[in-house]
């Protein structure tokens, strides 16, 4: 499991850069242009939905549920959302694209979150900004050719002590220059 937010605080920077950080798992479009939910996947619903007042309460954390099985939130993912929360698809489609934390398209096996706002901006994330995209071939909502990294800009990871942060995928990778980057981006290539 990715080091959260909450143990980049407890543990000290360095120890969260150096967590190897898992591939995540990515479903193709064939296997999730329909979606039926089997039955371990029915209990995680249901134990969701015990903690919520009503169903559409649950949409939130259901969605990321799905996310973490596979990957990313395709149409066929969502219409089965919307069916087993009994929501109109148009609304949980709505709330998919509203929420940068939702993939629509399936991302490479490392989800690379810059993030762009003042505190990371002034300890230089351009330059990694700009040193990724080069490196990558990529700009932002993009995949790298060999399907590995997907570059998106976020705004706050929450570790403005610690800028310029990179989360990939759930871990959380701070003070950060181009060499320890392109020595992180080695090592992912490399599992």
């Amino acid at each position: 499991m990715g080091a959260s937010l909450a143990n980049c605080y407890r543990q000290g920077s360095q120890r969260v850069t150096e967590t190897m950080t898992s591939p995540l798992v990515v479903a193709s479009q064939d296997e999730v242009s329909e979606v039926n939910f089997d039955s371990s996947m029915e209990a995680r619903i249901k134990g969701i939905l015990k903690r919520y007042p009503s169903p559409g309460a649950a949409l939130l954390p259901v969605l990321w549920l799905c996310q973490d099985r596979w990957g990313w939130i395709s149409p066929g993912i969502m219409e089965a959302v919307s069916q087993r929360l009994d929501l109109a698809p148009a609304f949980v489609e709505g709330v998919v694209s509203f929420y940068t934390m939702y993939q629509h398209r399936p991302p490479g096996k490392f989800l690379l979150q810059v993030c762009t706002t003042l505190s990371c901006q002034l300890c230089n994330t351009s330059a990694l900004v700009d040193h990724l995209k080069q490196k990558l071939e990529i700009d932002f909502g993009g995949t790298s050719a060999d399907g590995l990294f997907t570059l998106v800009d976020v705004q706050c990871l929450g570790a403005c002590g610690e800028a310029p942060v990179i989360q990939i995928n759930s871990d959380y990778h701070t003070d950060l220059t181009i060499q320890k980057l392109d020595a992180l981006l080695d090592r992912l290539a490399g599992q």
